[in-house]
């Protein structure tokens, strides 16, 4: 069976389901992905899983639709920007979650591991340093 921190799965139109190739920790995946299911628009969905040891790098921004950030194990620090430059910043625990709403950048801070699942609506997804 496949694994969830591997091989993630996109929600489609129809309300399909579609199992999708290993990660590779590369952005080309992320670009492959875009090309092959941006046509299902801001109603398709990415579901991923990531374990984490240290604090993110950069920020995101998902301007199609929100994003669920669902703690599975130990402890995240969501930080989010919202338009106009408030800060908010969210403590996770394992069966927590909260959303990121679409335009809203975030990062995160991560003192131990954790494992995170994201429901992501991918479409003109950004990216910035942190």
């Amino acid at each position: 069976m496949p694994r969830m921190a591997e091989a993630p799965i996109h929600l489609g139109l129809g309300a399909c389901a579609i199992p999708l190739p290993a990660m590779t920790g590369d952005m080309s995946w992320y670009e492959d992905y875009g090309t092959t299911y941006n046509v299902d628009g801001p109603e398709g969905r990415l579901v991923s899983q990531f374990t984490f040891t240290e604090s993110w790098t950069s920020w995101e921004m998902h301007p199609a639709g929100d994003e669920v950030v669902l703690c599975l194990s130990g402890r995240i620090v969501l930080i989010q920007e919202f338009p106009g430059g408030e800060l908010r910043q969210l403590v996770l625990l394992a069966g927590e979650y909260a959303i990121n709403p679409p335009g809203v950048w975030h990062t995160a801070d991560v003192s131990e591991l954790c494992t995170a699942l994201f429901i992501t609506a991918g479409l003109g997804t950004e990216h910035r340093p942190r």
